[in-house]
């Protein structure tokens, strides 16, 4: 008897180390070294060796409307707190972009090409080097005269300007008076855990990955314009006239709507102090970029919202647009809400920065404290896209996603939120059309190969529209099946796990996988593996019903563990909907067996996935013969 208690005992022991080897999610061989050296850990938390690098950027920025020119000065205090010697440095210019020279992934006018940057200066630990920029991409790597040491400072001393694009993208000219400066300044790329330096190209379709720093920066600009950016404005009092400081200051304290330069006032050059330049200091702290705007005749509202109700704190909420920008009207309004609800509802983290600004130009485009959209002439769509950029405040800003290697990590969950405020904003039935329409139709209806690519596929190795439905539909809906499969209560509080323990650090794919299964205390990589590693669709299908209308039995043509409704029409024309969420599929991705408490006989079975469109729906339906 104990023979046989003995071996059962080992077989389920080789049962269970089987089924646990098959649930090993696939891992490049670098992520794989930088769990052994332990700078990351199984369990989801940053491992006992983890670091990161920083730096703390004082910066001197003018613009020149008439030439475009930006320049600047800066210097970098760069702490290195790897174990590594650093003898390279490499200055990352995004801007580079618009450069004759550099790769991008589509078309572009004479408007959009530019010199890119000049380096008047550049020293590092007082070394001088003569760089010349010209024959950079958007990074440059520089070869050390002196190597920075594990667990050192260096300083990094660098003069520069470069010309704003004529026609803008993610920044540039807006109009003739009015212009958004971001990537502005060179700066030290990230050197990591698991890939050291980052030398990847930018490109007009990849975006970010940035350290956190500690930003000190003036922007000086002609009089009469007013420079939007991020982080505090420090010195109002300076570079407004006194009745234009006290509303914005006012602003600072009340939930009231204020204008603080109307487009009389804008024209008749009352607003600003009246020197020839007037310099704008700011600051931001623990963040992973800045960015700024100035016109000389957008308007300008203000106010403010409580984001933390534990403390009080309160966030300004601003907007800078021209006088034709009717989707801007409400955009202080529609944030106050934004804030409000991000902050108590999804993700229900209160909103972390001082301030929000959405500034009108052309790319819908995040930055931190920012927003940069353009003008559509659909108010209710407007506001959609402004949710979703203010929901990235979380995912990068909150979280230092490498969005350029795993845009899913961060564009997924802004349009995971953007569904989620826009059923409070608007109704379920049309956030759901909404998300349908924008987000799954084009992509559920594109039999092509790109589309099904793998969403742990690298960002930088899928474009068009399988690098849109990867980062934004696919991955978006891979977070709302978790939801659906956890229940609300334990996947805010796996999701908060996450956020808290990753807050202000470089997560990777793995450190949120690994983050949820400790949350939840569950093995959950059978569902990470099926919607993350494998090349499956949305599509399922009514394989049959039993004769005795007791087994509906449906197949997952397409792969994916998705929830649905079963919508059952009996003979007597009764109905009944039945909900399973995505744990159906846990055993069996590929057949599911329904199991009926009620005896009476079927006349109709229906699936509905809802936002989980189906590739075919006509086999969604059985009907009694």
């Amino acid at each position: 008897m104990k023979n046989k208690i003995l071996r059962f005992a080992l077989l389920l022991f080789v049962l269970f180390t089987q089924i646990n080897f098959a649930q090993e999610l696939y891992m490049p061989r670098n992520i794989k070294e930088a769990y052994a050296k332990e700078t990351r850990s199984k369990d989801g938390n940053p491992g006992k060796n983890y670091w990161q690098n920083r730096g703390k950027y004082t910066m001197e920025i003018a613009v020149d409307p008439k030439t475009r020119l930006v320049s600047g000065t800066e210097t970098i205090v760069y702490q290195n707190n790897s174990k590594d010697t650093l003898r390279n440095l490499v200055i990352r210019f995004v801007n580079n972009l618009h450069k004759p020279s550099s790769p991008r992934g589509s078309v572009v006018s004479n408007d959009f090409l530019s010199e890119g940057l000049t380096i008047t200066s550049l020293k590092v630990e007082n070394e001088v080097y003569k760089e010349d920029a010209r024959n950079w991409g958007t990074y440059g790597n520089i070869k050390l005269k002196k190597a920075i040491l594990p667990n050192s400072k260096t300083v990094i001393n660098i003069d520069w300007n470069y010309p704003l694009s004529k026609e803008s993208g993610r920044e540039g000219q807006i109009d003739e008076t009015t212009f958004f400066v971001a990537y502005s300044y060179p700066r030290v790329s990230v050197f990591d855990d698991y890939n050291g330096w980052d030398r990847l190209p930018h490109t007009d379709r990849q975006e970010f990955y940035n350290d956190f720093n500690d930003y000190v920066y003036s922007v000086k600009a002609p009089k009469n314009y007013v420079v939007y950016a991020t982080g505090d404005l420090l010195n109002p009092d300076e570079v407004l006239q006194p009745e234009f400081a006290a509303r914005l200051k006012k602003s600072y304290t009340t939930d009231e709507v204020l204008h603080i330069a109307n487009e009389t006032e804008m024209k008749n050059g009352v607003v600003t102090k009246q020197y020839d330049w007037n310099t704008w200091k700011f600051e931001a702290k623990n963040i992973t970029d800045v960015c700024f705007g100035l016109s000389d005749h957008y308007l300008w509202d203000a106010s403010s919202v409580v984001v933390d109700k534990k403390t009080n704190r309160r966030a300004s909420v601003q907007a800078a647009y021209d006088v034709k920008g009717t989707d801007f009207v409400n955009s202080v309004k529609n944030n106050q809400y934004a804030l409000d609800w991000f902050s108590n509802n999804w993700p229900g983290v209160p909103y972390p920065f001082s301030k929000m600004t959405a500034f009108q130009g052309f790319a819908d485009m995040e930055y931190p404290m920012m927003c940069n959209d353009s003008q559509m002439g659909d108010a209710k769509f407007a506001q959609l896209v402004q949710d979703h950029e203010v929901a990235h405040t979380y995912f990068p800003f909150y979280m230092g996603i490498n969005e350029t290697r795993y845009a899913f990590m961060d564009e997924g969950w802004a349009t995971t939120f953007e569904y989620l405020i826009g059923i409070a904003e608007h109704g379920k039935e049309a956030a759901d059309k909404f998300y349908q329409e924008f987000r799954v139709k084009g992509y559920i209806n594109d039999r092509s190969t790109e589309e099904d690519q793998p969403i742990i596929t690298m960002s930088t190795q899928v474009s068009g529209a399988g690098y849109g439905n990867n980062s934004y539909g696919k991955a978006s809906l891979s977070y709302l099946a978790l939801k659906d499969m956890l229940g609300e209560d334990l996947f805010k509080k796996a999701l908060h796990h996450y956020m808290n323990t990753w807050n202000g650090k470089h997560p990777i794919p793995w450190d949120y996988f690994n983050s949820i299964n400790t949350a939840t205390g569950k093995n959950l990589n059978w569902f990470f593996n099926n919607w993350f590693f494998t090349n499956h669709y949305l599509d399922i299908a009514v394989k049959s019903v039993s004769s005795d209308n007791k087994v509906i039995t449906v197949e997952n043509i397409g792969g994916f563990a998705i929830p649905f409704d079963v919508n059952i029409t009996y003979s007597d024309n009764s109905k009944e909907t039945i909900h399973h969420t995505p744990a159906i599929w846990e055993n069996n991705e590929k057949l599911a067996k329904i199991i009926l408490k009620n005896t009476k006989k079927i006349k109709e079975v229906q699936l509905d996935g809802g936002i989980f469109m189906d590739a075919t729906p006509n086999n969604n339906i059985w009907k009694t013969k």
